[in-house]
Formats: structure tokens, sequence, C-alpha cells
């Protein structure tokens, strides 16, 4: 007799081989959160060796956001058809190459293209991972799950930031570059060994041997396996463009309305995760104690991933992530009133960083529980793509603000508006998840 897969992960204990899927999946988004900042833990080092000024440093901090929005969009749909391992073992190939090339760099142009590429990376293993994250874990702990996964990002920058004061004590920046290279290289035969392809991927595309593939999974995750597969779904039979889902009836609106608040959001917090070490050095502060303030951001939001993760099982996830938003742009304006001394600076970073992330991985769990299987990995890559392609320009402004003279106080109240925005999108977001009406 046919039986879902699907509804037996569904309904399961989850084992712990799945909790393994979600560690290294948490494991891998932590790698996108020191590859991505650490640029932010290079640029003192950087602007001091070349001489750019501020408004060329947020061009150059801006580099990987747009990587991060081509390769979203593009690698986000990939994985949905070729699978999400496939997609991770690519996009850890490609961030490999970006940071070792990044080490190398000579200049402003070349350093922005190799940016560029390790952003590419980074935003098809996002959409990877909440993917496969979503579909590792059961019913139960299915957004815990997408949230502790998210929460790998600021503890990736914890782990990153605190190795890259010790380095930037004995070397130059370039050192960061190559620690993020060889974490990058090691992450794949981990994949290999831990991370099998989505059953529910495996599901929907049917490939030769999906049967035996589907089996041997389940036994890894210590469930019975079944005797045959139930009939495809009617849009895998169809073979309708994941991407042209996404803007039918029943997901237009969740589809904007997402994409809207990630856009927005994402601007607050990357001009708070990019800008700090600079504004800290600026203070007077050496370059190591500079990353240190960033690390306590990183804990903040690492605490708030956490905290929002345990709540979600007592609150329904919409009015947390709203609350967050609100609170950002709070915390953000408190921020621009800067501290004088750098336990004052080291606080209020870490209660920005508790906010700001605790948004970002309520949208990331918000993503996963509204939509279906087949466009799950398109989806967010599509949110993440739109939003990080316009957030890319949040440094870059917020270096043009500083530039033209604005203070502090000015810009962080001018970029803690976005937090706000989202907040007002997800106010309008319906009740009933997408997902219902499409899986």
């Amino acid at each position: 007799m046919a039986q879902d897969p699907r509804a037996v992960i569904d309904r399961e204990p989850m084992s712990r081989f799945q909790w393994g899927i979600v560690a290294t999946m948490v494991g891998l988004n932590a790698l996108d959160g020191f590859d991505v900042l650490s640029i932010s833990f290079a640029s003192p080092g950087i602007a001091k060796d070349w001489g750019i000024d501020r408004a060329a440093l947020g061009i150059v901090l801006s580099m990987e956001l747009i990587g991060m929005a081509i390769g979203s969009l593009l690698l986000g749909g990939v994985a949905d058809r070729i699978g999400r391992r496939t997609t991770i073992l690519g996009c850890l190939g490609m961030m490999t190459v970006g940071m070792l090339g990044a080490a190398t760099a000579h200049d402003v142009y070349t350093l922005s293209i190799w940016r560029v590429l390790t952003g590419l990376g980074i935003g098809g293993m996002l959409a990877s991972t909440n993917a496969a994250v979503a579909e590792a874990a059961n019913a139960k702990h299915r957004s815990l799950a997408v949230v502790l996964m998210a929460a790998g990002y600021p503890v990736g920058t914890i782990v990153g930031g605190s190795v890259s004061a010790v380095l930037l004590a004995h070397y130059d920046w370039r050192a960061v570059f190559v620690f993020g290279a060889i974490c990058s290289a090691l992450f794949v035969p981990l994949v290999l060994w831990r991370a099998p392809e989505s059953v529910a991927f495996l599901m929907h595309k049917r490939p030769a041997g999906a049967l035996e593939r589907i089996n041997a999974t389940l036994r890894r995750m210590g469930h019975a396996p079944v005797e045959a597969l139930p009939d495809p779904e009617p849009q895998a039979v169809a073979g309708k463009a994941p991407l042209i889902t996404l803007f039918s009836p029943a997901l237009l609106r969740t589809t904007v309305l997402l994409t809207l608040a990630y856009l927005a959001h994402i601007m607050t917090f990357y001009f708070i995760l990019k800008w700090i070490p600079k504004i800290v050095v600026d203070m007077g502060f050496p370059p190591p104690q500079a990353a240190g303030v960033l690390v306590w951001a990183s804990i903040g939001g690492a605490t708030g991933s956490l905290i929002l993760g345990l709540l979600t099982g007592r609150i329904r996830l919409l009015p947390l992530t709203i609350t967050a938003m609100l609170l950002s742009t709070a915390l953000i304006i408190v921020f621009g009133r800067a501290q004088s001394d750098l336990t004052g600076l080291s606080i209020v970073a870490a209660c920005a960083g508790f906010a700001t992330n605790a948004g970002v991985v309520g949208l990331y769990a918000l993503i996963a529980q509204s939509f279906p299987t087949g466009v799950r990995a398109t989806a967010t890559g599509f949110v993440i793509g739109v939003g990080r392609g316009g957030s890319a320009l949040a440094p870059a402004v917020a270096g043009f603000l500083f530039a033209a003279g604005y203070g502090l106080q000015t810009v962080a109240v001018l970029m803690g508006i976005g937090s706000l925005v989202a907040a007002a999108a997800l106010v309008m977001m319906r009740r009933r998840p997408a997902a219902q009406l499409a899986d």
C-alpha cells in the first residue's frame, strides 16, 4: 500500500539523525554569517592599507549583498530543480573560491568581484538550507528547526568575530578571508556525510530510484520504510515553473508582503552589522576591539533567535515577528545615540542585534511555513534575492550619508525606519498560511 513518507516524517518524533541534519544546516548558516561579515571585520584594515574613504568602503561592503541577491534568485530555483544537497555543495565551492580570491585582492575592483562571487554562494546556500531544514523536521518542530537554522548566522559571526579579533592582532586583514575559505572547504565532506537529499524534494521530483533513496533516508532517520510511493502531485506532473507559481492567486499576497517585509527589515539589519566596526574605530578604538563590539551584537542576535524559537511553541509566529520588528526600530535609534565607552557600545549593540536578528529569523520561519514543497526554495530565494538586492544599497547609502556630513543619530533614524515598514507589511499578512492552499 502506498504511503506518503512526508506524512511519516511529519507525525513521527524527531530522531537524532534528523536533529543532526538541522545541526549541519545551522553550521552552514553560521558559515554564511561569518563569510558575509568577514568584509566588516577586515574593513578597517582595508581602508587603512588602501587609503579609501567611507563612500568607497560602503560600496565594497555592499558587493557580496549584490551577489547574494543574484544567488538567491537564481540558485533558489536551481535547488527546486536539482536538489537541496547538490546546490549546497556547489555553493560551498563558490564560497571557498571567493574567499581565497578576496585574500589575494590588491584593489577595490578585484576585491568587489571576489565578494560578488562569495555572495552568489551565500545567497544560494540560504535558499537551500531553509528548505532542507523545513523538510527534515517533523510538523511539531518545523518552525523551531528553521529558527535554529537561522540562529546559526549570528553564531557564525560570534565565532568568526572572536577568531578574527585574534587573527587581526597577529596578521593583516587577509587572514580573515583565508580562515573563511578553509572553513568553507571543510564543510563539503560534512554535507556529503550528514545531509542526504530532502525526502520532500525526492517525492516532488521523482527521479530514478526515488523510492530506494527515500527509504534509505527514512531508515537513517529511524523510521520504517514505505512499500510504494503515492501518485505525484498534480503540479509536479504539470511541470509549472516554480517562479510563476509564486504569483498565482493563492500565493501572490503572501509573496509580495513577505518580500516587502524582508527587503525593508534587512536594510536595517545590514546597516547595523556592516557599519559597527568602522563606526567604533572612528570613535578611537583599535580594530580588534571594534570586532569585539560586533561580536556582542551577534551574541545579542543569537539570543534573540533562540528566545524567538522557544516562544514559537507558545505564541503565534506572526505577532512574535512583528514585535521583533518594532523593537528593532527603537533599538537602532538608541544605537544612534553613540556611547562614549566600549562597554556602553557593546551593550547597545547587543540589544540592537537581539531585535534585528529575531526579526530576520522570524521571517525565515514564516517563509518556510507559507510555501509548499515544490516552490519552497524558489520562494526563499525570491524573497531573499529581491530583499538583498535592494538592501545592497543599505551600507552604500549609509556611507554616502556619513560622507555628506550627517551624524550617526540621523543616519540611524533613517536606516531604522526599514524595520517599521516591515512590521506594517506583516500586519497585512493573511492569517491562514499559503502552504495550506497549495501543498
